[in-house]
Parts: structure tokens; C-alpha cells; sequence
């Protein structure tokens, strides 16, 4: 896969349109990112796999972000592959992009929208799934989205499935979406070898970040799939956004952003920039994407940390005799501490529909966290969230 570069247009200081690894990451394969020219207004491309379709290296993952001048901020200065979900905002992340693009010439951004569908499937899941695809369309006042996931799988037969598989082809034949795709949060390489085989889908959304514990398994079904033609798109790139367990030093976003460049496989990255400050960071990296030895270093001394990033292994699982889905709750715990957006914290815990008195049967906690996760006290300290009406949250 070749990168190459693209001049955008000048970013103008932000004020004129909006208002205002190798050798020390064991595991890492540097792929330098190539500049041809000292223009520093250029973000590199690079083509989504089969699809055809070149995309700057940094996206914007719209998650958090409800102000849309920050949409139009990311818009001028050359980002145009923005991605959103049914359920962020309750739908009014997707009715935000809605508004901003109506009138814009449609070859000017590339949107991506996720749904999220129960497991093991329900008698009417094609009636649901298609509804929630039409009321995101209407939303984004779009008859049809560029890049339809479904979201948040974590299992081989979620991927395989012959009724998901038939309702994504329908879906795309009747225009409502032009490529496939899945996201995944559990950094399971088996999902993106599943997807091989299933052999519709254009695009995986997946955790990739310089923490990951399984990074050489990881790294090598990233380069099969990408022989198969399949884009790879990265999230979680920023490890929760901070660098210590309570979440109070922010992490140096630049690094984290050049150390997923490194992979030559990896198409773009969402990360969910939603203020300037954050955008401005996020366009030195992509505009300078090479690794520098500082950076390197910086990464190598945050590994043997405990952080915000749940590795999503499930390893808890089985240890937890209430078979509490604690991957999730670590989840909703790093989006509170770490992202600082405790809205979503509350949207994932509500999806999981936990029992009102969680823990209440264990007098002490028997998981251990490969990752030294405190479990008992992260969960005690998220759940709470739950009853906090949605207008006192951030």
C-alpha cells in the first residue's frame, strides 16, 4: 500500500473559519511515511483497501463533538472522512453532521455511520436493523451513507452470521450505503480473519494503539487482511486520552498518532478530537507523521504502565462469578475518566442493562486484571453514573 500526499487547503489558523516504536516497542515495524515536499500544509493519503477510495490519514471520529464549528474546522482544513453512530448523542451527533453537509457538494466528505444489533439474533432483527439504518439516513439527510458498520461485534459468529450477511447485502444493493464494514473493540485477530472469509466486508474499524498486548498477532492478521483487500481504519488510538490510572496527564496525542502511521496498513485514524486545541494537535501529526526518537521513547516508558485501556481480552469473564460484562464497564470507565464524556459512559452502561445492586453478592472481588486493573473500585465508581440525570453530565 503506497501513501502519498495531497495539498489541502490552508488550515488559516483555525480562527479564520471557526471562530477563534521499532527499536524501543518491542513488536513494532516502523513503515516510515514518505514526504515529497516541506509543504507543512500536506495530510498523506492513503487508499481504504478494495474500495478505491483515498483517504487522508486523520479523520474524525465525531463521537464526542457537538459543536459544529468544530466539524467545519476539521472540513477546511482538508480532513473529509467523518465518523458518527445511530446511538451517539442519541442521534444528534448524526442530525449534527446532517445540517453541516446539507448543500455541500457530496463528493466532498466521506461519512461513516455504525448500528448495533442484539446477539444471538431476534425474530424481527431485519425489520429493526433496516429501520435504524433509514431514521440514521434521515438524520443525516443523506439517501445514502459511504460507509455502514456494524457496530461493536466481538464474536467469530457475529462476523459470519448468514442472516447479517444478507441483510448488509441487501442494504447495499438498495443503495443505502456504498461499502461494508464492522467495528470491534476487543482487539481479537480471529474477527479480522473471520472477515476474510466472509468476504463482504470493504472496511474494519478496530482498537490499534501502541498499548496493545497482543500487537505481533494483531499486526499479522492486520497485513492478511489488508492482502485481502479489506481497509483498516483505527480507534482507540489514544489509549483513553490520558497516560496515568486516574486519569489527571493527558497523553501526548502526537505520539500516539505517528506510532499508528507506522503500520502502512492501517488506512486512517478516528481519533475524537472535539475542541480546537485537540484538532490543532491531531494536524501537526498527520502534516509531520514520522516517529520521532523522543516520541519513541515517550511510548516505550508508558508500556509497562497501568493506564485507562482495557485490552478487552475478557479474561475477566470467567473469573467473575456474576458474569459481569466488565470489558464494557472498563470501557464506560475510561470514556468518563479518560475521555471525560461521561454521557457515553452512561449510554454504554445503559446498553448492558446491569443489575441495580452490581457486586452486592461478592464481599471481595476474585478478578484479576492482566492489565492491573483495580475492578471492584473502577466499577464502583462508574456505575454510579447511572443515576445522574443526562443535563448534569458532560
Amino acid at each position: 500500500m503506497k501513501t502519498r500526499h495531497v495539498n489541502r487547503r490552508d488550515f488559516f489558523r483555525l480562527s479564520a473559519t471557526a471562530g477563534v516504536s521499532a527499536m524501543l516497542i518491542p513488536g513494532v515495524k516502523a513503515a516510515p511515511v514518505s514526504r515529497t515536499t516541506a509543504n507543512e500544509n500536506e495530510i498523506p493519503v492513503r487508499t481504504l483497501g478494495r474500495t478505491g477510495v483515498k483517504l487522508p490519514i486523520l479523520s474524525m471520529g465525531v463521537m464526542r463533538a457537538d459543536n459544529p464549528n468544530v466539524v467545519r474546522a476539521a472540513y477546511n482544513s482538508g480532513i473529509f472522512h467523518f465518523d458518527t453512530a445511530h446511538g451517539y448523542q442519541n442521534g444528534k451527533n448524526e442530525e449534527m453532521l446532517g445540517k453541516f453537509f446539507t448543500g455541500k457538494p457530496r463528493d466532498s466528505f466521506f461519512i461513516a455511520t455504525k448500528g448495533k444489533f442484539d446477539y444471538p439474533l431476534k425474530d424481527n432483527f431485519e425489520e429493526t436493523f433496516e429501520e435504524l439504518v433509514d431514521q440514521s439516513l434521515k438524520r443525516l439527510n443523506m439517501d445514502h451513507v459511504d460507509l455502514l458498520y456494524t457496530h461493536a461485534l466481538g464474536k467469530v459468529e457475529e462476523v459470519k452470521d448468514e442472516r447479517v450477511i444478507a441483510l448488509l447485502k441487501k442494504l447495499k444493493a438498495d443503495g443505502k450505503t456504498r461499502f461494508l464494514g464492522f467495528s470491534t473493540h476487543d482487539g481479537k485477530p480471529e474477527l479480522l480473519d473471520a472477515a476474510i472469509e466472509a468476504g463482504i466486508y470493504d472496511v474494519i474499524l478496530m482498537s490499534y494503539n501502541f498499548k496493545l498486548s497482543n500487537l505481533k498477532e494483531t499486526d499479522e492478521a492486520i497485513a492478511r487482511a489488508a492482502k485481502a483487500g479489506i481497509g483498516l481504519v483505527a480507534m482507540k488510538t489514544m489509549t483513553g486520552g490520558v497516560e496515568d490510572a486516574e486519569g489527571k496527564k493527558k497523553i501526548n496525542s502526537e505520539a500516539c498518532l505517528k506510532w499508528v502511521w507506522q503500520n502502512e496498513h492501517i488506512t486512517t485514524a478516528i481519533p475524537g478530537f472535539s475542541n480546537y486545541d485537540e484538532l490543532e494537535e491531531c494536524l501537526a501529526a498527520a502534516r509531520n507523521p514520522q516517529l520521532t526518537a523522543g516520541e519513541q521513547e515517550y511510548l516505550a516508558s508508558l508500556c509497562g504502565q497501568e493506564m485507562l485501556y482495557c485490552q478487552q481480552c475478557g479474561r475477566c469473564k470467567s473469573q467473575c462469578p456474576e458474569h459481569l460484562p466488565i470489558p464494557d464497564i472498563m470501557r464506560a470507565y475510561m470514556y468518563a475518566y479518560g475521555y471525560k464524556y461521561s454521557r457515553m459512559s452512561k449510554e454504554t452502561l445503559a446498553e448492558l442493562d446491569l443489575p441495580s445492586d452490581i457486586c452486592k453478592n461478592c464481599e471481595t472481588c476474585q478478578v484479576t486484571c492482566p492489565s492491573g486493573f483495580d475492578v471492584s473500585a473502577k466499577i464502583a465508581a462508574i456505575t454510579p453514573v447511572m443515576q445522574v440525570p443526562n443535563e448534569f453530565l458532560t
